[in-house]
């Protein structure tokens, strides 16, 4: 579990999508199975797919909070280095504006 997590914060929007798409996949031959069957079968086979898609939500739920928690990591992070290195930052603003302004006037 933990490799895994280590994993979904270095490539979180590839490992959401291939969450995702594992738990649509499944809800959806699941769905496919209950709409062949009758009876009980049937409502076990649709209770498993709502299953499969209530996971997906909750892996949507995390990646969201992970996704919020890295932000607000880097928010800070960025705000405790411009308070620490004002000047620097200055430079580097009035450095990156100059590289897009150069950039947008050759179109």
């Amino acid at each position: 579990m933990a490799k895994r997590k280590s994993l979904a914060t270095q490539s979180t929007p590839d490992a959401l999508i291939e969450d995702l798409k594992a738990s649509l996949d499944h809800a959806e031959e699941l769905l496919r199975q209950a709409a062949d069957a009758t009876g009980e079968k049937a409502a076990d086979l649709r209770v498993r797919a709502l299953e499969a898609l209530d996971q997906g939500r909750e892996k949507l739920r995390e990646t969201q909070a992970d996704l919020i928690e890295q932000g607000r990591k880097v928010v800070h992070e960025t705000d405790q280095y411009v308070q620490d290195n004002p000047w620097k930052a200055v430079g580097i603003a009035g450095v990156t504006g100059l590289l897009l302004g150069a950039l947008l006037s050759r179109r």
